[in-house]
């Protein structure tokens, strides 16, 4: 009359069972918090928008510039450019920035032409004034063209 029935046993081992399982189950929930937190969330999806960046990067076109002025030193033999560039880029630093001269007579055939480098560096939206002493300067010269040709980018 005052036994206990056979089902409160059952019960209770049923209910130890059931305590080991959410006890498996929070440990592995925790161990998986733990692995994504030593990770690092961000850091392996900036890495990837970093390599994007930089697989898209065009320094032709991230680089402006602003002006591009030729004069001749006082000797009148070499030609210097005054160059100011813009980087319109967001999230590029540009260094070694190449560039192209062409020196043309008022036949428009090519006199000369060079290529060189600017050693400056310009961050994300930042300008850079430059003055390039480029080349002894031709004579019969009309007109002449600087642009720019290339340039190592990093992301910043």
């Amino acid at each position: 009359m005052f036994e206990r029935p056979k089902e409160d046993k059952e019960l209770g081992i049923h209910k130890a069972w059931i305590g080991a399982f959410v006890l498996i189950v929070a440990i592995i929930v925790g161990l998986v918090a733990f692995r994504a937190y030593q990770k690092g969330p961000a850091r392996g999806s900036a890495q990837a928008a970093s390599a994007a960046d930089l697989a898209n990067a065009n320094p032709v076109k991230d680089l402006k510039i602003e002006r591009a002025t030729m004069q001749k030193d006082n000797l009148g033999a070499t030609a210097i450019w005054m160059v100011t560039l813009v980087n319109k880029s967001e999230k590029l630093t540009y260094s070694s920035i190449t560039y192209h001269t062409e020196y043309i007579a008022a036949d428009n055939h090519l006199i000369l032409e060079n290529n060189g480098t600017i050693s400056a560096t310009i961050g994300p939206n930042g300008e850079n004034s430059s003055e390039i002493r480029d080349v002894a300067y031709p004579s019969g010269v009309a007109w002449y063209k600087f642009r720019i040709t290339g340039a190592k980018a990093k992301v910043e």
